[in-house]
């Protein structure tokens, strides 16, 4: 029997070698309370595929922003120079009965993220 799938994966490509960004970290926050802090859901490591396809369990999807914050210096520390130490893509979600793709293209002098499907 197959897991119950998540309803937020991301998947991060590494455009300079056309390969998955493997390895690459990343955490998943929401804002919470009144103050509006960020409070860190999950933190991990993309996988062989570049793809971290867990970031949320069934059910734990709920209305509100949230951030996934990309360490792109450490990713690139494997002997390439780059622009930007980290990207940080917030977006709120409003329907938590969808589900949301967060993809992430890299090169170390740019980046394009996208809401896929």
């Amino acid at each position: 029997m197959e897991p119950p799938s998540s309803p937020l994966t991301t998947h991060v490509l590494d455009t300079t070698s056309g390969l998955p960004a493997r390895g690459l970290s990343l955490s998943l926050s929401r804002l919470e309370g009144q103050g509006q802090q960020w409070m860190e859901l999950r933190k991990s490591y993309t996988n062989t595929e570049g793809r971290y396809p867990g970031l949320l369990e069934p059910g734990q999807m709920k209305g509100g922003t949230y951030k996934l914050f990309f360490d792109t210096e450490g990713y690139w520390k494997q002997g390439q120079e780059s622009f930007y130490p980290y990207v940080e893509v917030v977006f709120t979600i409003t329907n938590e009965t969808q589900r949301f793709h967060m993809p992430l293209l890299l090169s170390p002098w740019s980046y394009t993220t996208y809401r896929g499907s």
